[in-house]
């Protein structure tokens, strides 16, 4: 007889745990390579910062669109594991890795000729535009990396494995400080520098993962030739979270075309405020990866209690971080700008603003858990209109603070309160309505 998850408390939180714990270390690590980016970069100048802040935004879009890579196949191999077929999950697993490999060459060769022309769409002045184009040019050809990483990664989780990207990722992020360090100091190839040091680490930690999985392909019988049925399902399964991803997107890049009208100072103190704000929110979301991970094979195993006492379970433990990151950050925020600038304006200014971002932790918290939650679901649909809706109240608020708050400190601080505030309750209130209902609750090896 299974044994009820809602009475076995101790139970579920060495389960929720077992995989959130590892995938911290390993979400933290990834955000490493932007952070240590802008701490050297920094140090080059203001216009070099403000100009990787831009093309950062590029870079991490065209990332964070692909995120449905780990995400969907995530789910997809959680359900199989529940249902007793490891040959079937892996086989999804593979399916994920051609599509990634696939992408981010098609990808990464049509952003190449338009390059100068992002950077200066997204408002970058004539000084920062040189510098933005330099390091997303030399970027593009780590994407495919990247985006095999997204892909290996996803397929681990949904095995229930988040040691194995926890290594590879630190190992990743210590290569790429040392990298970036000899290119950009050692070798004197600035901006350009930086990103040719993380397109190699990102490179190295793709293939690592990638033989991880194809090893466990051929131990458990799985098919590791590509199959176009199945990579073209993994792409299909995957635009709701495409959308719901972009919509994510567009709220960041609308903040950055705001804040970008408020001159090089607020640009690079925004930078450094975003590289700590995804800093904290991936590791948020080591719960809500736990939450992927369990949500999904429970569905797959059939068992609706278990999915839903272990999502009370992690909402509490997604709050408890939020607010605890929320008091690192306050402890931090006077200092926390002289890691990235030695320009006065751009630390004081990072140091208002990071106590906006301290008080939004717990509502980030909530939220990540549940979007966690309902992305193991394979509740994709769901989240693309969520998404839209959350947009929807966002943009006017952001116009506002374009219209109304004017330049300097108080127009970023009035800038990140609309995004720290009124859109983080948005996706709280969309993302709790569907939690309270039962059509997230589909059980089976598929959706």
């Amino acid at each position: 007889m299974r044994t009820s998850p809602a009475s076995a408390g101790p139970s579920l939180n060495r389960q929720i745990a077992t995989l959130a714990v590892p995938a911290l270390g390993a979400l933290l690590a990834e955000p490493a390579f932007l952070l240590a980016d802008a701490a050297i970069v920094g140090h080059l100048g203001t216009a070099q910062l403000a100009g990787v802040a831009v093309a950062s935004v590029v870079l991490t879009t065209i990332v964070g669109l692909a995120v449905f890579l780990a995400y969907g196949t995530t789910a997809q191999v959680a359900r199989s594991l529940g249902a007793g077929d490891r040959a079937a999950a892996l086989s999804h697993g593979v399916d994920g890795l051609y599509l990634a490999v696939g992408l981010g060459m098609l990808v990464g060769a049509a952003c190449l000729p338009v390059a100068p022309w992002l950077i200066r769409a997204l408002g970058a002045s004539p000084a920062e535009a040189g510098y933005g184009v330099s390091y997303l040019t030399w970027s593009l050809p780590g994407l495919p990396g990247m985006l095999l990483v997204l892909a290996a990664t996803g397929v681990l989780r949904g095995l229930q494995d988040t040691r194995t990207p926890l290594v590879v990722a630190t190992a990743g992020a210590v290569v790429n400080v040392g990298l970036n360090l000899l290119l950009v100091y050692g070798f004197g190839l600035g901006v350009a520098g930086s990103a040719i040091g993380t397109a190699l680490s990102q490179s190295g930690m793709a293939v690592a993962l990638a033989i991880v999985v194809w090893r466990g392909a051929r131990r458990y019988g799985a098919r590791m030739r590509p199959l176009l049925r199945g990579i073209s399902g993994a792409g299909r399964s995957g635009v709701p979270l495409l959308i719901r991803t972009a919509t994510l997107r567009v709220a960041i890049i609308v903040t950055t075309v705001v804040v970008a009208g408020q001159g090089t100072t607020s640009l690079a103190a925004h930078q450094v405020v975003m590289s700590i704000w995804n800093f904290l929110a991936l590791g948020l979301d080591a719960v809500a990866i736990a939450a992927q991970a369990l949500t999904g094979k429970a569905l797959g195993e059939g068992d609706r209690a278990a999915a839903r006492a272990l999502t009370r379970r992690m909402l509490g433990w997604g709050v408890a971080a939020g607010a605890g990151i929320g008091v690192l950050v306050l402890v931090i925020h006077a200092v926390a700008g002289g890691a990235f600038s030695a320009d006065p304006t751009v630390r004081a200014t990072v140091g208002v603003v990071l106590l906006v971002l301290a008080a939004a932790q717990p509502l980030s918290g909530w939220v990540f858990v549940l979007d966690g939650v309902l992305i193991g679901a394979g509740d994709a649909g769901y989240l693309a209109w969520a998404g839209l809706i959350n947009l929807a109240v966002y943009l006017p608020a952001a116009w506002a603070v374009a219209a109304f708050a004017g330049h300097g400190t108080a127009g970023l601080v009035w800038l990140w309160v609309a995004y720290g505030g009124a859109y983080m309750t948005a996706r709280a209130v969309t993302l709790g309505v569907r939690y309270r209902g039962d059509r997230w609750l589909v059980t089976g090896a598929t959706r």
